[in-house]
């Protein structure tokens, strides 16, 4: 499709993004960079849609699963033409001000408030920013095309991407198409559900890209059966995530075996009787991610 030249904007309304302002640079919570030392740094810049994640918990622990996060968002920010207000520093600004420490990882969220006509020129800008800045991969979220501006400026996305090997579209306004329900009156701005939908599509494409770390798994599917009043050993397996591993269960275990942290289940059952037990095992990794598993003991 054709770009419609002119200038012409859409401009987020204001009311609606002063709703969702955060402070710049939101500090993380306590222990949230537990293990980031083995995480990729990524730095996610946005506009005021982007708001709503650090607003809601469950989006924003989504986000922050398996990469050390800095979560750069403002209401009005645009990539290059001076902010509308509150007048928030620009993507380029952004960019510049945290030089080496942006990170080798960048995702950008920003557009509803740029002029049609200069975007394109704009992604040439903040691109050039960001290879100044030795940005590595560049993950860019097209708009959701509520208005009719923001599928053009879409096309420039895509045509910019087509032309760099470390930029990666991830297409927001596709995902979201058929979801309503994701967003406020406006069409744009998100509700509680499209801030979650958003974080796990950004997670999704950070995590297929191997940039973030895969979400921890458990490999143990099946356990050896145990013979009353004999030995009994066996050791619990994960993986992906980030080690260590921590384990857990709920539900009943013959008496006389016990499960430790590391996974290791041992000790010699002195049950009466036979039978089959059902123990939900549960691994946690050193981020905070977590998986269960149903596991059968047969005890002979």
């Amino acid at each position: 499709m054709s770009a419609i030249r002119g200038r012409r904007r859409v401009l987020l309304p204001l009311a609606a993004a002063a709703l969702l302002v955060v402070p710049l640079g939101a500090p993380l919570p306590a222990g949230a960079h537990a293990g980031a030392r083995t995480l990729a740094h990524v730095t996610l810049i946005g506009d005021s849609v982007a708001t709503a994640i650090p607003g809601d918990t469950d989006a924003i622990r989504v986000l922050r699963m398996g990469s050390d996060l800095d979560l750069e968002v403002a209401p009005c920010r645009r990539l290059v033409d001076p902010s509308c207000p509150p007048n928030p520093p620009t993507v380029v600004d952004v960019i510049k001000r945290l030089g080496a420490a942006v990170g080798p990882t960048v995702v950008i969220a920003v557009g509803y408030n740029d002029f049609e006509d200069h975007y394109a020129s704009e992604i040439d800008d903040t691109l050039a920013a960001l290879d100044a800045a030795s940005v590595k991969r560049i993950f860019w979220l097209t708009m959701r095309a509520a208005h009719h501006p923001y599928i053009n400026m879409n096309d420039e996305i895509v045509a910019a991407a087509a032309s760099r090997s470390n930029m990666t579209v991830i297409d927001w306004n596709v995902y979201s198409r058929s979801h309503p329900e994701w967003f406020q009156a406006d069409g744009i701005h998100l509700l509680a559900p499209g801030s979650r939908a958003m974080a796990g599509l950004i997670h999704d494409k950070l995590v297929a890209a191997g940039v973030a770390a895969q979400p921890v798994r458990i490999k143990t599917t099946a356990l050896p059966a145990a013979r009353r009043l004999r030995a009994y050993h066996s050791s619990l397996a994960a993986t992906s995530g980030v080690a260590p591993y921590t384990w857990s269960l709920t539900g009943r275990l013959p008496a006389g075996l016990h499960l430790r942290s590391t996974g290791v289940l041992s000790g010699a059952p002195r049950g009466t009787k036979g039978g089959v037990y059902t123990v939900v095992v549960r691994v946690k990794d050193a981020i905070g991610q977590t998986a269960t598993r149903k596991l059968l003991l047969r005890l002979r």
